[in-house]
């Protein structure tokens, strides 16, 4: 009696071992390898009787196509490589999916994750480009680790997010930080705010949202104090501590703008251990809309700013250029954020 179980798993194990190639097909099927290459890609048309052997070739064989081999010949990867400070964001993370939702199936995506170092994100985009990626779209904290990291041949397809690269070939998709920071601050002193801190990134990163807080409180009439401009490092973590080194100032704030939306959820905790009351002894507005934003208590008022859109965008202005479509100097996508008041506010 056969032990068909038994067989079938040698016949994995062999084909694990000696793995099947194009010509094994063609072999069992009775065709030429290029008749084989017609079938898996139909690109050609084939006679269905010889399509029905090659496809039963293919199944009794395990055969798997060799993508390596192919992107050899081909010159090609198939891969978009993307380089992020913090995965674990929210915020990366959609925008990660808007890219790979773009791309579609024709093309994977390599994540890279810098944890904010422009050492780390030099040495990535060095990496894939070495390892032959068919684009790249960077998203630079900071201007100065951008201009280092930019290659200085552009023989793929490069995107930034951001206005941290400033190439004539290099596409940009660009939220409008400045004028959000702005409608956010501005709502802060409607609210009857006169000291509003900010805590922004680290500092040289983030600069446009630092700007827009700046530029409000110019407008309003109102100094901008030194104190009550500190820094985070976009976690949860910095926001907290950020939070409880502002109200220590002699003359603590009564409302405070973050840079970011996990910084704007620790600084909600540090008023819990403060036993401050949002919004009656403090006001807090974050930026980037994450979800957790809505989940939190108080529920965060923040600036909503398109994470998903801004992967998608990058993703079609890349394919853009690979597929064709445009092989000119550089476009800028710029993405519109809006003001979502909440319970913090």
């Amino acid at each position: 009696m056969t032990d068909t179980s038994a067989s079938a798993g040698e016949a994995a194990v062999r084909a694990t071992i000696a793995r099947a190639t194009i010509a094994d097909v063609a072999r069992a099927s009775g065709v030429s390898t290029t008749t084989v290459s017609h079938v898996l890609t139909g690109k050609r048309p084939v006679a269905a009787a010889t399509r029905d052997r090659v496809q039963a070739a293919v199944v009794e064989l395990h055969y798997r196509p060799n993508h390596v081999a192919r992107n050899l010949r081909v010159g090609s990867s198939q891969m978009i490589a993307v380089v992020v400070p913090d995965i674990t964001n929210p915020f990366y993370a959609q925008l990660t999916r808007g890219l790979a939702d773009a791309l579609g199936s024709d093309y994977g995506t390599w994540v890279c994750n810098t944890d904010g170092s422009a050492g780390r994100e030099r040495q990535y985009v060095s990496d894939v480009l070495a390892r032959g990626a068919d684009g790249l779209v960077v998203a630079s904290v900071e201007r100065d680790s951008a201009r280092a990291s930019a290659p200085t041949r552009f023989d793929i397809p490069v995107v930034c997010l951001g206005e941290s690269i400033d190439h004539p070939l290099v596409d940009r998709v660009i939220a409008a930080d400045s004028e959000a920071s702005r409608s956010a601050v501005e709502h802060l002193v409607a609210r009857g705010a006169r000291r509003v801190a900010m805590i922004s990134g680290p500092v040289t990163h983030g600069q446009s949202r630092v700007a827009g807080y700046h530029e409000a409180l110019d407008e309003a009439g109102l100094r901008v104090s030194r104190q009550l401009n500190v820094h985070g490092d976009w976690t949860r973590a910095g926001g907290r501590g950020a939070m409880h080194r502002l109200m220590r100032t002699p003359h603590p704030p009564d409302a405070v703008f973050c840079a970011n939306d996990l910084m704007a959820i620790g600084a909600l905790d540090a008023a819990r251990e403060l036993d401050l009351r949002l919004p009656e002894d403090v006001r807090l507005v974050g930026f980037d809309d994450i979800e957790a934003a809505s989940l939190v208590s108080p529920a965060l008022t923040t600036i909503a700013n398109p994470a998903y859109e801004t992967g998608w965008s990058a993703g079609k202005l890349v394919l853009d250029r690979l597929q064709g479509r445009h092989s000119g100097s550089r476009r800028t996508v710029v993405l519109p954020c809006r003001l979502i008041v909440r319970e913090t506010s």
